[in-house]
């Protein structure tokens, strides 16, 4: 492709970060096709709004819903403990714990949520979901809106965040919210790293408040070597890999989107760029 042709290009299919630094270049631009969920990198301050932005968002919940699950048996199952008691020859009969009966937390209640909730009840646990408003899981069995995220959080004993990140939710998880968390409560963030006071997780964490932290995103990526999270015995980093964007995933989402595009229907998963998602 010509520069030429690439400043005629009217559909771009690729990752946020890097389409954000070409847009300028794209006088043409009609439509983008994110291969992620977040798109908060094209929806800055002085960039452009004068496309469709369209996401994938009901791609990952599969993928996120393994991850939170297989993190929380991992948890309360021991499974760290009892491999370190092997390593030393040590026989370790300390009782396990259990999902069933337990209260799963949702600090949002999109596709992602909703697929996390429905797995979720199959283990027996009680769910709560927190929303701006919306109600639309059938496998949430209670629903709280702002004011009441403090309420929302004593009485949950997983936390698992997944909200998109906006001028609304960043930093939603504050001093204030994890000290109304149960002492001994799990918390893991699939959502983005803004949406958690850093320096208050960190006291958290430190202090035994949490049990234990389970981290895919942070506001910091990579994180520094110098970062405290590396030094946190309970706190558990995964690198953003939660869920990736597979091409198998994706190209049913494009395929779709690109038909409707050429019939001058609406798009899938339009984002809305004065509400961030």
């Amino acid at each position: 492709m010509t520069g030429e042709d690439f400043k005629s290009a009217n559909i771009i299919l690729g990752e946020p970060n890097l389409i954000r630094d070409i847009l300028p270049e794209l006088p043409s631009l009609k439509w983008v096709q994110s291969t992620w969920a977040g798109v908060e990198t094209l929806l800055g301050p002085g960039l452009r709004q004068d496309y469709h932005l369209t996401n994938v968002r009901g791609v990952f919940g599969r993928l996120m819903t393994e991850y939170v699950i297989g993190y929380l048996l991992f948890i309360e199952r021991l499974m760290l403990q009892k491999i370190q008691a092997q390593q030393i020859s040590r026989w370790d009969n300390t009782p396990p714990g259990t999902l069933y009966g337990k209260t799963l937390g949702l600090l949002g209640v999109g596709s992602i949520g909703s697929e996390i909730a429905k797995t979720a009840h199959h283990f027996g646990m009680n769910v709560l979901g927190f929303t701006l408003g919306s109600e639309s899981s059938q496998y949430v069995d209670r629903y709280f809106h702002p004011p009441y995220e403090n309420e929302f959080a004593s009485l949950v004993d997983y936390l698992v965040v997944v909200l998109p990140i906006t001028k609304k939710t960043y930093h939603l998880v504050d001093k204030d919210f994890l000290g109304s968390l149960p002492g001994g409560a799990i918390l893991i963030n699939v959502g983005r790293g803004s949406l958690i006071d850093d320096q208050a997780l960190i006291t958290s964490a430190k202090s035994g408040h949490l049990k234990a932290c389970i981290l895919d995103v942070f506001q910091e990526e990579p994180l520094s070597e110098g970062h405290p999270f590396w030094k946190i015995p309970n706190l558990f980093i995964t690198y953003h890999t939660a869920a990736l964007s597979y091409p198998e995933d994706i190209a049913p989402v494009f395929i779709k989107n690109y038909l409707l595009f050429f019939n001058d229907q609406p798009l899938l998963n339009n984002v809305n760029f004065l509400k961030g998602y």
